[in-house]
């Protein structure tokens, strides 16, 4: 592509490279210039004037946005028309976004002319929620820089979104002396909250004494009535892989696959399965609406993501969140604390 200024008598079809104001005309930038507006440059006393000048094997920049947004896209991502070379992805569906950051950062660096730019990896994300956006810089790209970013790409997409799936959820909360009914109440209201994204409820609601006994046969009942998922709300935190709900996962025949995550809030969140069907122990802060590594986990779960060990513990960086009023113990000592 040739960019600078020409003649006049050698600009006709060129793309005018800025926006030009002249007496009662106004060339917008990237508009193909016209007779009528080199008249009236002409008019205005110019003899030359800014522009793009296409080679032979360059691709404008809308039809290069279009075709690097179509091949880079997965699945539940539509695409919006391309305008001033730039290309808007969005969900089609709610659900857990997915990107590729490697290959995304590979494909930023073949050329400066060419960008492309996501919400985080494991984003949850709404129906219709803008999610990337691609975006071309000059006003064309050789074929040469589109066949590099098309070997990059490789036929597999950079970014997709995996939909959220409705599930029969029950939910189990243990008893102890100074819980009140409400507590356990609207920590059902939030978890309901939560769950509504993806279209499930909350289907059986279990309210048992905290001991290991109690918990075991509860998570044995809820699996017996066709629970898909079990949320254990423990009236005291677990504290040890030897405690409370940790054990009763085990004497129900399933197993623990991580305790403990360095998300903060969130620290003390367990998840384990129980007959191939995941059973989460929520840590205290999973009460309040405000977002904590609970969210994280159950947002992937309700997508039909895998959450092993090494997923949890890949969440460190990034997992600071912000400071929530339930917090036993707030990060600054003289922030004012609300139990």
């Amino acid at each position: 592509m040739k960019f600078g200024p020409v003649p006049l008598d050698q600009a006709l079809g060129a793309i005018s490279a800025h926006s030009v104001k002249i007496a009662e005309r106004s060339i917008k930038k990237g508009a193909r210039l016209t007779s009528d507006d080199l008249a009236a440059l002409r008019a205005d006393g110019r003899n030359s004037v800014i522009v793009a000048q296409l080679d032979a094997d360059d691709m404008d920049e809308d039809h290069a946005a279009e075709s690097l947004a179509s091949s880079l896209c997965g699945s539940s991502i539509r695409l919006d028309r391309p305008s001033t070379g730039r290309v808007n992805l969005f969900a089609s569906a709610s659900g857990v976004l997915r990107v590729d950051a490697s290959r995304i950062a590979a494909l930023n660096a073949i050329d400066e002319s060419v960008t492309f730019a996501t919400l985080p990896d494991y984003r949850a994300v709404e129906r219709g929620e803008m999610v990337a956006t691609v975006k071309i810089i000059p006003f064309a790209v050789s074929k040469k820089i589109m066949d590099e970013t098309q070997a990059v790409i490789k036929a597999s997409p950079l970014v997709s979104v995996h939909p959220f799936k409705p599930r029969k959820v029950a939910a189990i909360s243990t008893l102890l002396p100074g819980l009140k009914p409400s507590v356990i109440n609207k920590t059902l209201a939030v978890l309901e909250g939560r769950l509504a994204p993806s279209g499930s409820m909350v289907e059986s609601d279990l309210r048992v004494t905290h001991d290991v006994t109690s918990v075991t046969k509860a998570i044995t009942s809820a699996l017996d009535d066709g629970a898909e998922l079990v949320i254990i709300y423990g009236a005291s935190a677990i504290t040890d892989r030897r405690d409370i709900i940790p054990s009763a996962i085990e004497h129900a025949g399933g197993r623990v696959e991580h305790f403990g995550m360095p998300v903060d809030p969130g620290n003390l969140l367990l998840i384990g399965s129980v007959r191939d069907k995941i059973v989460i122990g929520a840590p205290g802060c999973a009460r309040s609406p405000k977002e904590n590594g609970f969210d994280w986990v159950l947002h992937r779960v309700m997508a039909d993501i895998p959450v092993t060990r090494a997923d949890i513990t890949a969440l460190g960086v990034g997992g600071l969140l912000m400071e929530i009023v339930q917090r036993g113990h707030p990060r600054d000592p003289g922030a004012e604390h609300v139990e």
